[in-house]
């Protein structure tokens, strides 16, 4: 799938779905294509990924018919640079916790006059010079996905004001993050987390920006994109391949 068709889809408010991805066996992504997932997030900030590795799970996903986009550790130029740069269709950045912290993302994630990412077309992104300068960067500030992750109560507090910052396309609710920040850590289930989270959807919303989340059911899934939610990243690829696992033991055990 490509970015612009991924976009596309969100505004239109079809929800998309895909998992994050810590294993680096290119074979899980050719799989979460073929199951028919939308996208597939590689973790860099809480999984072993390298960029050599990640540029070549960014043309598995392509092969695949997915849109692989890159969640960089930290809101860094050179982390989101390096991750456009090898191809990634979007980029999902941590702990965006003011205007200035969001500002900054979009501009390290767009060319200008969008924005002042560092210019170099001898790269994947650009077929390896093959496009012309100007035809690059019209594209890449055309089909590339800036996601900011809001998952803390600094970020709740400054919320209208990020709301304002042009050049951020989808605003990702990190459930697990934003549960400790509010004094109740891994409690998704809690009314306090659900009533913030519902919160910062209806005023996303109301901004007309796309908002995503994490979820670990299809209850929790239909729950939220109901509610408008659009990007939904569902569970991790350890641990779905862990609960599978488990499943059939437990019931190979019973069995006999």
């Amino acid at each position: 799938m490509k970015a612009q068709t991924l976009m596309e889809k969100m505004l239109n408010h079809t929800p998309v779905l895909g998992p994050f991805c810590k294993i680096t066996d290119p074979a899980i992504f050719e799989i979460a294509g073929l199951a028919g997932f939308d996208f597939a997030i590689i973790d860099m900030e809480h999984g072993p990924v390298s960029y050599e590795t990640a540029q070549n799970l960014v043309r598995t996903c392509e092969l695949a018919g997915i849109s692989p986009i890159i969640r960089v550790p930290k809101n860094e130029d050179h982390y989101i640079l390096r991750a456009l740069d090898i191809g990634a269709h979007g980029i999902e950045v941590p702990e965006i916790n003011n205007k200035e912290q969001a500002e900054k993302l979009a501009l390290a994630s767009r060319f200008y006059p969008e924005g002042m990412r560092g210019q170099c077309r001898f790269v994947r992104a650009a077929e390896y010079s093959r496009m012309a300068k100007k035809e690059y960067y019209q594209f890449a500030n055309q089909n590339t996905i800036v996601i900011a992750h809001l998952e803390g109560v600094e970020g709740l507090d400054n919320l209208d004001e990020i709301l304002e910052v042009e050049g951020i396309d989808v605003i990702f609710i990190g459930p697990y993050d934003l549960s400790q920040s509010l004094g109740i850590p891994g409690e998704t289930k809690n009314p306090l987390l659900i009533e913030k989270m519902k919160m910062i959807v209806a005023k996303a919303l109301h901004k007309k920006k796309v908002v995503g989340t994490f979820v670990e059911s299809v209850e929790d899934a239909k729950y939220w994109s109901d509610l408008g939610v659009a990007f939904i990243s569902y569970s991790v690829d350890v641990g779905l391949i862990f609960g599978k696992f488990t499943e059939i033991v437990n019931s190979f055990k019973q069995a006999i």
